[in-house]
């Protein structure tokens, strides 16, 4: 053939694969577009199946359902016309009732707390054990601050010789006086200040204790005055005022050797302290001179030394007054109100004093 003259092996046999698929499309088209297999059995339009509806409506055609066999587009339009229009189907449900949730879609899954972690109780306290050595009591149970060196004298049950009284962490030299009874020296240094003072008796390796008893420091009693002056004169024999302070109205003249409140006697007078000493307690005092003291009032003077009795003192109401101390009339000594001190007659009568021979 003319057709296949010139080409090689392959390609007529891409020419006639080619060929044969045209004819099968051919084939196919010309299959679709006739029918060649006869009429296909048509099914009933009408799925209700109830009598009612099958009813022939008015000029509406009769549909059966014998099968027709369509020739034309044109009969086919004619079968479409005729059919019966679609029916509505109508379902009334018994009920609305949804089905339950499977679950709550707004629950959460929230973990729980942490546990709250207990803490660990303490552990007992250990009983503190017995101490070996009994200490019942000590005496004296209180002293005054700022006394000198006394003796402390401790009674208990088991002490020996080895064991020593110890005063706040400072041990004594202790005298063994018996296995219930220990004596020792307190120096003032350890009672200097008020407050309590742990006494114990313990040995020097500490394997033998006691317990602890307080003894009380309390403060002394302190003079009641304010210096507010001083006469001064001749041989040194000055007079320092003072006032109460529990009646401010009076002013006390005082010379060294008298006593105040029956306790305090003056040792010293200075133009800047005065220095009163307990006689029972002999703790000294000090009294700072005080410049802006208020003043007034009547002065006198207290008991001197011997027993002698209080005796009034006339009072220079000139125009000179004590120095640093204004409206206070200076001290005039009686019986020397119109003599000139003489600096150089030792002979001179000053109260207080007697004269010598």
């Amino acid at each position: 053939m003319k057709l296949f003259e010139g080409k090689t092996p392959s390609e007529r046999n891409k020419l006639i694969a080619a060929l044969v698929l045209g004819v099968l499309a051919l084939a196919s088209i010309s299959y679709m577009l006739f029918d060649f297999s006869g009429p296909t059995p048509k099914k009933n339009q009408n799925a209700n199946g109830n009598a009612n509806t099958r009813a022939t409506q008015p000029g509406v055609a009769e549909v059966t359902n014998a099968p027709t066999k369509i020739q034309t587009p044109a009969q086919a339009r004619e079968i479409n016309e005729n059919l019966a229009p679609p029916t509505p189907v109508i379902y009334i449900p018994s009920s609305y009732s949804a089905p339950e949730a499977g679950r709550n879609i707004f629950a959460f899954y929230v973990p729980p707390p942490p546990a709250v972690k207990q803490p660990t109780p303490p552990p007992p306290p250990t009983p503190t054990p017995t101490p070996p050595l009994v200490l019942a009591s000590v005496a004296p149970i209180n002293v005054f601050a700022r006394t000198g060196d006394f003796t402390l004298e401790v009674t208990g049950d088991k002490f020996t010789s080895a064991t020593a009284i110890i005063v706040d962490n400072n041990p004594l030299p202790t005298r063994f006086i018996s296995a219930q009874q220990l004596s020792a020296t307190v120096p003032a240094a350890l009672i200097a200040n008020d407050g309590a003072r742990q006494i114990k008796v313990s040995s020097p390796d500490g394997l033998l204790y006691s317990n602890q008893v307080p003894l009380m420091v309390t403060p002394p009693p302190i003079p009641n005055y304010v210096y507010i002056g001083i006469i001064g004169k001749a041989h040194y024999n000055d007079t320092a005022v003072l006032k109460d302070k529990s009646n401010p109205k009076e002013l006390l003249n005082v010379q060294r050797g008298d006593v105040l409140g029956g306790r305090f006697r003056v040792t010293s007078i200075s133009d800047r302290e005065i220095e009163l000493t307990d006689t029972q307690l002999r703790i000294k005092h000090r009294l700072p001179f005080e410049e802006k003291a208020g003043s007034g009032g009547q002065a006198g003077n207290t008991a001197g030394p011997g027993g002698r009795g209080t005796r009034q003192a006339p009072l220079d109401t000139g125009d000179s007054g004590i120095p640093g101390i204004p409206n206070i009339p200076r001290y005039q000594p009686p019986g020397r109100g119109e003599q000139q001190d003489d600096p150089n007659d030792d002979n001179e009568e000053i109260p207080g004093i007697p004269t010598k021979p």
